[in-house]
């Protein structure tokens, strides 16, 4: 409208000029209408161009949304959590003795922790009971040392998780904010493997702990038995003393 009412009044001040001239000067013929709907012509191409702008500038945004969304988060925290994992894991490998081997604890068990029989020697008793005694030692070594390592990663999985948080913070588009979401799932992940491995190196240690007082009973019991039981009373024999 506004376009057509400048139109329009252009043509009324052209006429107006035009009425104005002196009949001595040359007469220009200018049709009014033409003007019109050439200006009319023209502000539809300048609307139709400033339309096909802002539908660029609206793909180019669209664009610059979905690059965003797609881009990567630029730090990883998987290095540092896989060290932690690797530090746990090779405490837990180094248990002395009776290791977290089943064949292993089988044949302990089928030996050294085997119920004490009748035929058995004293000196296999004190042997294979001074064996379960260290063999508890270590373990609750053993336990500890898992227990230090797991302390000896909440600083790493302190920065780690602030590193995380920060990045989840400052994400550009969905695809960063995923990916530091599925990273700190990753350090949940492994603070529950540094659990799992202290609960079982603890619970290693009460178990080898709890075997050893069984052995020690059922040994006890046997060395008691041998005691009570009649032996053979006494005999005379015939001593010379004296040449």
């Amino acid at each position: 409208m506004k376009i057509r009412h400048l139109a329009a009044a252009s043509a009324v001040m052209i006429s107006i000029a035009a009425t104005a001239v002196p009949s001595s000067a040359q007469i220009v013929v200018f049709d009014p209408n033409n003007y019109v709907q050439n200006v009319l012509t023209a502000a539809r191409a300048l609307q139709q161009i400033n339309n096909q702008i802002t539908s660029l500038q609206n793909q180019a945004q669209m664009l610059i949304n979905q690059a965003r969304n797609l881009a990567s988060l630029p730090y990883s925290s998987l290095q540092q959590l896989q060290q932690s994992i690797q530090r746990t894991q090779q405490l837990l490998t180094q248990a002395q003795r009776i290791a977290y081997d089943v064949q292993q604890i089988d044949r302990a068990f089928s030996t050294t922790y085997a119920p004490v029989s009748a035929s058995t020697s004293s000196q296999t008793l004190i042997s294979n009971a001074q064996v379960r005694w260290q063999t508890s030692v270590a373990a609750f070594q053993d336990a500890l040392r898992v227990q230090a390592g797991v302390v000896g990663n909440l600083d790493t999985n302190r920065t780690q998780m602030s590193a995380l948080v920060t990045s989840s913070q400052s994400a550009t588009g969905a695809l960063q904010a995923t990916q530091a979401g599925n990273q700190l799932v990753a350090l949940q992940a492994q603070q529950l493997a540094d659990l799992t491995a202290t609960v079982a190196a603890q619970g290693r240690a009460a178990s080898l702990e709890a075997a050893q007082r069984a052995a020690a009973q059922d040994q006890g019991r046997e060395q008691l038995r041998h005691f009570l039981t009649p032996g053979v009373g006494y005999q005379s024999t015939s001593v010379q003393m004296f040449h």
